[in-house]
């Protein structure tokens, strides 16, 4: 009787870990079609990036050479390394390294402050200057110089909503991982959110030498 119940008890239990295994995979790929949706609207607003850009070559030249080269590339390594730090922060996990986890999430974290904080000082000189979407300064400028600034802050400004909203997943992943909510056994979450904060660095890339190095 005893081994009938220790028989029952391993095939429930085999069937426990099939059940988690399938959530997994189903989370998983919620959060791929999720980052699909993502990667077609930023598509979208490439296009018409490049429709605009092949009308006005001359004007978006133009305003190009009025953004900050140096603010764009600052940021863009710090994207990159906050990259590195998420994947880092996984793979601690993995090897079931709470703390050194925990580390390595806070840094990508406070990466993604200051790539914000760099861009709320570059936009405030822009902004300074009188470059900003309905300002006389910009209006009496080309309509492709206008065409061009108002996609920079519409592209720009969408992207740091989706850095806000990485960040605040990621303080949620920080909470979860000091409640040992996630753990080298159950981190599926933790690499969902990095894949949302990859995606994010991904945008940058694209949008870095458009509004960065057209010039």
């Amino acid at each position: 009787m005893s081994e009938i119940t220790e028989s029952n008890a391993e095939v429930l239990g085999h069937a426990h870990e099939e059940h988690a295994h399938r959530d997994d995979v189903g989370a998983k790929m919620g959060m791929w079609i999720f980052l699909l949706t993502e990667l077609l609207l930023f598509t979208g607003l490439f296009l018409v990036y490049a429709v605009y850009r092949y009308y006005y070559t001359k004007e978006f030249h133009e305003a190009g050479m009025q953004t900050h080269i140096l603010f764009g590339t600052v940021n863009t390594m710090v994207l990159l390394t906050s990259s590195l730090t998420m994947v880092l922060s996984i793979a601690a996990i993995q090897r079931g390294k709470k703390w050194l986890s925990a580390t390595f999430l806070s840094s990508t974290i406070l990466l993604g402050l200051a790539f914000l904080i760099i861009k709320y000082v570059e936009w405030s000189e822009e902004i300074a200057k009188g470059i900003y979407p309905g300002s006389p300064t910009l209006l009496a400028k080309s309509n492709g110089e206008v065409l061009f600034f108002g996609l920079y802050y519409t592209m720009t400004g969408l992207h740091a909503i989706h850095v806000i909203a990485g960040m605040t997943i990621l303080i949620f992943m920080l909470v979860f991982i000091l409640r040992n909510k996630i753990t080298k056994d159950n981190y599926t979450k933790l690499e969902n959110a990095g894949l949302y904060w990859h995606l994010v660095d991904i945008i940058w890339i694209f949008l870095f030498p458009l509004f960065y190095l057209i010039n």
